[in-house]
């Protein structure tokens, strides 16, 4: 019987350690993504000389949001259709080179997390930006898994913290700020019933400089993030929480919406119009 409880004893051990490594390699990879091989060739393809050429880049070393992804990947090719767009889908990052690159009107990272280019892409994604292109991220591509200040400071204005964990989605009155770019906000919904993982930043980017297009109350939502060892996630951004933005950087453009988590949002009608508006936004 001892050598029974000791064996289950030391199994139980193992499974313990077991786990722990499993979320110690998970939390890291939501933080700081896998280290993985960077594209470097340009593909081979032929981008229209007239009409909106659009980028959608959906690479992830961080948490992927494989459902939201895939279903973004679909409605884009749908919108591309109806909006007369050249759509470009890929996760490879040979596309970030300077001649292919300003050929597109706009940039999407559709929810990419984690480090996805290297360092001379980032500087030719930047330098597209500020010499007059769009870049336009969704979801995932406001965590703090990428560490490029740049980035973190022309998209988000803001450093990502957390998202509530229990529940983790929920309801919320998505409302129209009464200071939103007009090219942005013509024809959409004032307010709109939205559920969806609600990020929640360490600044507000209002006070950044950002223009800001849609908030919910964040005093209206459970803001608890705590998890295990982490107990300091239990704020929210009060009755100002911005869940769309936008700035307008050198002769460029950057838009960014924390919604996006499940593959549902891809049904919203307002959620679809507000991207629309990014895309088309001049």
């Amino acid at each position: 019987m001892k050598k029974f409880f000791k064996i289950a004893g030391i199994s139980l051990l193992i499974l313990m350690v077991l786990l722990g490594g499993a979320l110690g390699l998970f939390v890291y990879k939501v933080k700081n993504g896998f280290p993985v091989s960077y594209e470097t060739d340009p593909p081979e393809l032929t981008i229209p000389s007239e009409g909106r050429n659009v980028l959608l880049f959906s690479k992830t070393t961080g948490f992927r949001h494989e459902e939201s992804i895939l279903a973004g990947i679909a409605k884009f090719e749908e919108l591309a259709t109806k909006e007369g767009w050249f759509l470009y889908q890929t996760e490879s990052a040979g596309i970030f080179n300077v001649e292919q690159l300003g050929r597109f009107d706009a940039v999407i990272f559709n929810n990419s997390t984690g480090r996805v280019l290297t360092d001379e892409q980032r500087i030719i994604l930047k330098e597209y930006v500020e010499s007059g292109g769009k870049l336009i991220g969704i979801h995932g591509a406001g965590d703090d898994s990428h560490h490029w200040d740049w980035y973190e400071q022309s998209l988000l204005g803001a450093k990502f913290s957390h998202h509530p964990l229990n529940p983790q989605l929920q309801e919320a009155e998505v409302k129209l700020d009464e200071g939103a770019e007009a090219a942005l906000a013509e024809g959409l919904e004032n307010n709109w019933e939205h559920t969806d993982e609600w990020y929640i930043f360490f600044e507000n980017p209002r006070v950044k400089g950002f223009d800001i297009l849609y908030t919910i109350n964040g005093d209206e939502i459970i803001p608890d993030g705590n998890l295990l060892w982490m107990k300091d996630k239990n704020w929210g951004m009060g009755e100002d929480h911005p869940v769309a933005w936008s700035k307008r950087i050198g002769e460029g453009k950057t838009f960014y919406t924390s919604m996006g988590h499940h593959a549902e949002v891809w049904e919203q009608e307002p959620f679809i119009e507000m991207l629309i508006n990014a895309v088309n936004w001049e």
